[in-house]
């Protein structure tokens, strides 16, 4: 009988583990992880601290969802594999086979080796078990700093805002997630964290978390401001796939597990996915790792095809992302770089309370639109995928730009500002189409 072992219950593993199941009945499918017993969403860790939720919700199904399921969670640590013997080895002396390995090991926070960086009250946010250490770190705690500059940081700022912590934002570049979002968006939500109380440290690099006589933290030892008090230092600079004990196995790794399209390593019947994976050849207009929760929830889709007996390469399509600043909702579709590539032309357009902001890319010689940002306004996603994937126009975008709005009943449109500010810029005189559920009424 088949024994596929999946090490790691993150979105990744479970979504591999559940489609397996639907599409093979017999199959042992076997779930190790040595952080929770249970699945859990981790983009619910903040709203669990903030309070918007009980740290039970935090698990999408029901205790028995899994036994009903037949897959069977194994609460245990990987300690070695014998890939020749298709075993596993755990840190309590036993010992599990497999006839077929998913490897879905997550990620880890960076630490960049930095003086006290060990200490008491230093920490990053990932696991559920970082939950319950914030939980503990945040008794008594008057005033944090964070270390980092992008989504992960944002998030521990607006959990500690919520208890009224004082916060500290170190951030190495001139402005917020200066290595991925341009100036005028970096700009816009510098202005909106700082709003909330957080006060952004930019242009700063953290030398040395400094320790009071107990072992905890007591400041940090910055180039720019010297000493910073305070209780709690938070490492968001980034996270890496959580690979180490691989790294002397008989597996090619590289920053992560090398795996080719079909989600296959250098072992037979070994696969990775999620966090830790990394494409020998990245797929079109994607990076060689991409550490976000769809992209695990599409490669457990597709590996679960390949284990079943379709082998399916893994095609995710045009980038997105979206995420959450504070108030400020944020999407992102095709490319839109922090620096401007010297074949494109950008557009930005930000309403005069500042707090929405739109950036597009299009190539300047064809025109064609490459790729938007959007802050505050609600679009939709399927568009933008279908009109970059069909390569249109940067005029048409605009002509259509009404389409991709939310319900106009529940969501305000800004589509005739943008467009006139366009073609002011652009010397255009583009004209908004009416929507064909309003051309059909007028």
């Amino acid at each position: 009988m088949e024994r596929i072992v999946i090490i790691g219950n993150g979105i990744s593993g479970i979504t591999t583990a559940r489609n397996v199941r639907k599409q093979n009945s017999k199959a042992q499918i076997i779930v190790i992880s040595s952080e929770t017993k249970y699945f859990f969403s981790r983009t619910a860790l903040m709203y669990a601290y903030m309070g918007h939720m009980k740290k039970e919700h935090m698990k999408p199904y029901e205790d028995n969802f899994w036994a009903k399921n037949r897959i069977e969670l194994c609460f245990a640590h990987v300690n070695t594999i014998d890939f020749n013997g298709q075993k596993l080895h755990f840190s309590n002396g036993k010992q599990t086979n497999y006839t077929k390995l998913v490897l879905a090991l997550g990620s880890k926070p960076n630490k960049f080796g930095w003086p006290g960086q060990d200490l008491e009250g230093v920490q990053g946010l990932y696991s559920y078990n970082d939950l319950e250490l914030m939980e503990e770190n945040s008794k008594n705690l008057r005033k944090a700093v964070i270390v980092g500059g992008g989504l992960i940081g944002v998030e521990m700022a607006e959990m500690f805002r919520s208890r009224n912590i004082e916060v500290d934002f170190l951030v190495r570049e001139n402005r917020f997630w200066g290595n991925v979002l341009p100036k005028e968006e970096g700009n816009l939500v510098h202005k909106h964290i700082a709003e909330h109380g957080v006060k952004l440290v930019l242009e700063t690099n953290l030398l040395e978390i400094l320790s009071d006589e107990n072992g905890r933290v007591r400041a940090v030892k910055t180039d720019t401001h010297g000493e910073i008090e305070c209780q709690f230092v938070g490492l968001t600079a980034g996270v890496s796939p959580n690979i180490q004990f691989l790294k002397e196995a008989e597996l090619e790794t590289d920053r992560g597990i090398v795996v080719n399209e079909f989600l296959e390593t250098s072992q037979p019947n070994v696969y990775a996915l999620g966090d830790c994976a990394q494409f020998k050849v990245a797929p079109k207009g994607r990076r060689k790792i991409e550490q976000v929760w769809y992209t695990g929830r599409m490669m457990g889709e597709t590996l679960a095809k390949t284990l079943t007996g379709k082998r399916t390469e893994y095609k995710p399509g045009n980038w997105f992302n979206s995420a959450k600043f504070f108030d400020i909702e944020y999407q992102t579709y095709g490319v839109v770089s922090a620096q401007v590539e010297e074949e494109n032309e950008q557009f930005y357009w930000e309403h005069t309370n500042g707090r929405m902001g739109v950036k597009f890319v299009f190539n300047k010689s064809s025109e064609q639109f490459v790729g938007i940002n959007t802050f505050g306004i609600r679009m939709r996603h399927e568009l933008f995928d279908k009109w970059l994937t069909n390569t249109k126009s940067i005029d048409f975008v605009m002509e259509h730009l009404e389409d991709v709005n939310f319900d106009p009943e529940l969501y305000k449109q800004y589509g005739s500002e943008i467009v006139n500010a366009y073609n002011s810029q652009f010397g255009k005189n583009i004209q908004i189409k009416k929507k064909k559920w309003a051309r059909i009424f007028s």
